[in-house]
């Protein structure tokens, strides 16, 4: 006495699934699918500036820092 064989209900509902999956991807309108997942408009790529700065650990003005000359060591005497 063993399991059941389930492969035909198995193969059956794969099918299924391959098919419900392929009628919505047709269905899919892929710019607007990126319209929703990147919102690319000023305030958006401020956002994304700033995500980037806070990911990276860097400020705003540390741009500016970087136009310096490196400070001179004090010397004794």
């Amino acid at each position: 006495m063993g399991l059941p064989d389930v492969e035909p209900l198995q193969t059956e509902v794969m099918a299924e699934i391959q098919r419900r999956a392929m009628q919505a991807l047709a269905m899919t309108d892929p710019q607007q699918l990126l319209k929703n997942w990147v919102p690319w408009g000023a305030q958006g790529m401020e956002t994304f500036q700033n995500l980037m700065r806070a990911a990276t650990g860097s400020q705003k003005g540390a741009a500016d820092k970087d136009d310096e000359p490196p400070a001179r060591p004090k010397s004794r005497g």
